[in-house]
């Protein structure tokens, strides 16, 4: 094997792993399948932006709180969870990369992770990031933003 085609491996393997860490779990993709989830459950949407593969508060807040039980056992009843991500290693689809960049724009999202909560229509209830803490001071967190709504 080459050394090119080590490392064209290597990055493979590296971008699926933090791809399915970010993605995974009841991550959605699609802001419409969100809301109609949302809508269908009663529940606000809560949107990571995420640089999942490179940026370094965004792997951080998957590895401390998202990724963690206390937080996944709470998302599971009482939030829907939508992925807005922008890797840089892995390729979306070109319908979730156009869709991405369009809510970032709407949403004025300036740097990542930004953490937003919307209800089921699409509409902003709060705006939050990484703290630190772990998963149970961001469950607390979330429910606080939640409750001020």
């Amino acid at each position: 094997m080459s050394v090119e085609g080590f490392f064209s491996g290597l990055a493979l393997v590296c971008s699926l792993a933090v791809t399915s860490l970010a993605g995974g779990d009841g991550w959605l993709t699609s802001l419409e399948a969100a809301k109609t989830e949302a809508s269908k459950r009663q529940v606000p949407i809560l949107v990571d932006f995420s640089g999942s593969d490179w940026c370094g508060w965004c792997i951080k807040l998957d590895k401390e709180v998202f990724s963690k039980e206390e937080f996944k056992a709470y998302a599971k009843t009482d939030l829907v969870l939508l992925l807005v991500d922008f890797p840089r290693t892995s390729k979306l689809p070109e319908d979730i990369k156009k869709q991405n960049d369009l809510l970032a724009e709407k949403f004025d999202v300036q740097g990542f992770p930004t953490v937003l909560l919307l209800n089921a229509q699409g509409k902003e209830m709060a705006r939050t990031g990484y703290m630190p803490g772990g998963a149970e001071a961001y469950v607390k967190h979330v429910k606080s933003l939640v409750g001020k709504k």
